[in-house]
């Protein structure tokens, strides 16, 4: 009996360890998703990213210099991804896209990804089929002047 404990456990950590590193590059090929879709444009690609439910935002200024929290949908982003570089001029040839994930919970994950132009921070919902999908994005351009509406 006390040779199985060890090997139980050995088992047991593995399984975790296993389960782990599924998760974290589940998570990292959603935040892939979202931005390739982009690169090459894709809404097949963003929409098998996002949960339906997400909801993208980020401060914005009017002409009036107002501001206000401008939000985008699920759909606008998928439909986004169909037309965003449809003429390959929107990024480099070697676009940047840093990910890094600041913390995962179970079902939950933080996640921080770097673009060219702009920075996402994500949250990812594990829904119950298993699956690491984007409900929240909060960005902003690297150059927060752009936060505005030019008319």
């Amino acid at each position: 009996m006390f040779k199985i404990l060890p090997l139980f456990f050995l088992a047991a950590c593995f399984s975790v360890g296993a389960t782990a590193t599924d998760d974290r590059a589940a998570i990292t090929q959603a935040a892939l998703d979202y931005i390739e879709s982009q690169h090459t444009p894709s809404p097949k690609q963003m929409a098998q990213a996002l949960h339906p439910e997400l909801k993208k935002r980020t401060y914005w200024h009017k002409a009036d210099g107002s501001e206000f929290v401008m939000e985008t949908s699920r759909d606008f982003m998928v439909e986004l991804a169909g037309r965003y570089n449809t003429k390959g001029d929107r990024f480099p040839a070697e676009p940047r896209k840093d990910i890094e994930i600041l913390d995962i919970d179970d079902r939950v994950a933080s996640v921080k990804l770097t673009a060219d132009e702009w920075i996402d921070y994500m949250h990812l919902v594990k829904t119950d089929a298993g699956e690491w999908k984007i409900i929240n994005v909060l960005w902003q351009y690297h150059d927060t002047s752009r936060h505005a509406s030019k008319r």
